[in-house]
């Protein structure tokens, strides 16, 4: 399928959230759509899925006008959307998920199990897909749940699939089996819309890219002529190396060292220290241990031997209780589920670890949390309406730094920093960088683990690369390369 947008515009009240947009999705194409949160890609891909109405501009297919007032026209048309967060009723099977609003009944109004079974079998069989259609949708992986989603948009002839943020739970052979039923689909004339933040996905299975800002069309370009700092430049009207703040070097007296750590099966031997004022990136290949080290280092789970030294005083650390007490900050991978509660306000999930300072005669000072947490959202820019608003409404690079402020809150030694920029837009990026350099100014002494390799470089002192659950070696500022981190982190041998 062919899809056409010519000058596509919408607004919520007064507020002009597309302006004009207009590109062309190629039939059996993969087009990505990029831009920072509150572009308008959401928007727009709900106007040609039906959710939203487009207020001007139209929607051409194969040539010829499409109407798409509601969900039920776009699947008329053969669009399907598949969301970022699941639209899975979990408590039933897989084929009742697959036919639901939609099943196939017998003369007598029972349900045809036989017809309905044979449709699922023929597309799980297109798609290589080994689930049972008996299987609760509940007890499958997020990766299982994405697949059946698309072969859902498959009974149902589908000729354009919009995947929203498609791999953000999922592993990477999770992520490797969705990329091979894309390119298969690709090549029985299936076009796709793909928005996604993470840019090596973009350039590994995109044939064309569009960019929007600020509500308007900034471009299309083919994916082969395009590199990633004109990509960001497209994003943000900045280029690739001004997203990392000026190196300059902090360092002072020791503030953190761990020795001869070891957690069976996870990680062994792991001896490296940290400076105040420093940036120590942990580089490495997925299940080289790194995510697992830093539990370990904040008490969220246990070591089974060695040393963990605060300012050269030998300290243990069994629970994130004793971490904080020692001054330890962690901001995990999983901000959803391990990092925020989401159906609280900004202002609780801000003041949550440091609670105990706001308890004025037994009871919680809500006029200290207030200004507390309206203090965290201005310094660190948290664009919300206020500080009563749910976490759960805000965008993923808002979220990241309400994680961010409430370990700010404890005045952190160390401040430990998982995936800190994992699903969040290049402008939340750049955001959450100045933030680790001004925090690295003052003198805190900071981890991050990435696997951004433009990152982890982009932001730390030393370099740290594990392989195996071993620091393979540790890279001065001044030795550091793309090729020496890959080298380590796939062979164990420095360049």
């Amino acid at each position: 399928m062919k899809i056409q947008l010519n000058e596509i515009s919408k607004s919520f009240g007064p507020v002009n959230v597309l302006k004009s947009i207009s590109f062309i999705v190629e039939s059996g194409s993969v087009h990505a759509l990029m831009g920072e949160n509150g572009a308008g890609k959401s928007t727009l891909i709900k106007i040609i899925g039906g959710v939203h109405k487009l207020d001007a501009g139209e929607i051409l297919i194969n040539g010829l006008p499409a109407e798409i007032h509601c969900i039920k026209d776009s699947m008329s048309h053969g669009i399907a959307y598949v969301h970022q967060e699941l639209n899975v009723v979990k408590a039933l099977t897989v084929l009742e998920n697959m036919f639901l609003g939609a099943e196939i009944k017998k003369r007598s109004g029972f349900l045809d199990y036989h017809s309905m079974r044979k449709k699922v079998d023929l597309v799980f069989k297109s798609l290589n897909l080994n689930i049972s259609p008996d299987s609760l949708m509940g007890e499958l992986s997020v990766g299982k749940q994405q697949m059946i989603e698309i072969a859902k948009s498959l009974l149902f002839k589908a000729k354009l699939i919009i995947l929203d943020e498609p791999t953000a739970a999922l592993s990477d052979k999770e992520i490797n089996t969705l990329f091979i039923v894309i390119k298969d689909l690709q090549s029985q004339g299936v076009s796709f819309i793909y928005v996604s933040h993470r840019m090596n996905e973009i350039f590994e299975i995109s044939d064309q890219i569009s960019v929007i800002r600020d509500g308007k069309y900034v471009g299309t370009v083919d994916t082969n002529d395009c590199s990633e700092d004109r990509l960001i430049k497209m994003m943000i009207g900045k280029s690739l190396q001004s997203l990392f703040p000026e190196y300059q070097d902090y360092k002072k007296n020791e503030a953190f060292k761990v020795k001869s750590l070891t957690s069976n099966g996870l990680f062994k031997n792991i001896d490296f220290s940290l400076c105040y004022g420093e940036v120590l990136g942990f580089s490495g290949l997925m299940g080289a241990g790194r995510s697992e080290l830093m539990h370990s280092l904040f008490g969220s789970t246990t070591y089974d031997s060695g040393e963990v030294f605060v300012n050269e005083k030998s300290v243990l650390i069994k629970s994130p209780i004793d971490a904080a007490k020692h001054g330890i900050g962690f901001v995990t991978e999983d901000r959803k589920n391990e990092g925020l509660i989401l159906q609280d306000s900004i202002g609780k999930n801000i003041t949550l670890p440091s609670l105990k300072k706001y308890v004025r005669n037994f009871f919680v000072d809500n006029s200290d949390i207030i200004n507390v947490s309206n203090t965290k959202i201005k310094e660190l820019n948290i664009k919300c309406a206020s500080e009563k608003q749910s976490v759960s409404d805000l965008s993923g690079g808002n979220q990241q730094k309400v994680v961010l402020a409430k370990w700010l809150e404890i005045n952190p030694k160390v401040l430990i920093l998982d995936e800190p920029t994992r699903g969040v837009d290049i402008g939340a990026k750049k955001e959450i960088y100045e933030i680790i350099n001004q925090l690295k100014k003052t003198g805190t002494a900071i981890i991050v683990v990435s696997s951004e390799l433009t990152e982890v470089i982009g932001v730390s002192d030393r370099v740290a690369v594990m392989r195996n659950g071993v620091i393979e070696g540790i890279l001065g500022r001044d030795e550091v390369t793309k090729e020496k981190v890959l080298k380590l982190a796939f062979t164990g041998a420095a360049i």
